[in-house]
């Protein structure tokens, strides 16, 4: 069997995304989650024909009072369908964005190599942070 060999330079992304629709305390299920990337993935690929894979995982956010389940969706920049990191860096902060839309999330953290981005709709701060 012969193998092939593709490589791109290091990129990663780690997106932190609340489970918690707002600061209500209602739980939003992760295959909620998971169906709306798909939908944000097929027009990527329809419309710019960009593949954008994620892989996700769960964790939770302890800060003081709150103990809130998130997930972790992780990005490379897949060689198989390699980008420009700023290509890369606009997609995954668009798809965050819409993501924080559709769940009521105020402020999502996303962790680059070379930074730390904050998105956030408002000041407010959940109510459980002593």
């Amino acid at each position: 069997m012969e193998v092939t060999k593709k490589t791109v330079k290091p990129f990663s992304a780690k997106v932190t995304f609340g489970l918690e629709l707002g600061y209500t305390g209602e739980l939003i299920e992760k295959t909620e989650i998971i169906q709306h990337i798909q939908k944000i993935q097929n027009n990527l690929i329809k419309n710019k024909d960009i593949f954008l894979s994620v892989s996700i995982s769960e964790s939770n956010i302890v800060m003081s009072g709150q103990i809130e389940p998130h997930v972790t969706l992780s990005f490379i920049n897949y060689p198989k369908f390699p980008l420009k990191v700023e290509i890369l860096k606009k997609e995954i902060e668009e798809l965050t964005k819409q993501l924080m839309n559709k769940f009521k999330q105020n402020r999502t953290i996303i962790e680059y190599l070379d930074e730390t981005v904050m998105l956030e709709q408002r000041e407010e701060i959940d109510p459980r942070i002593k």
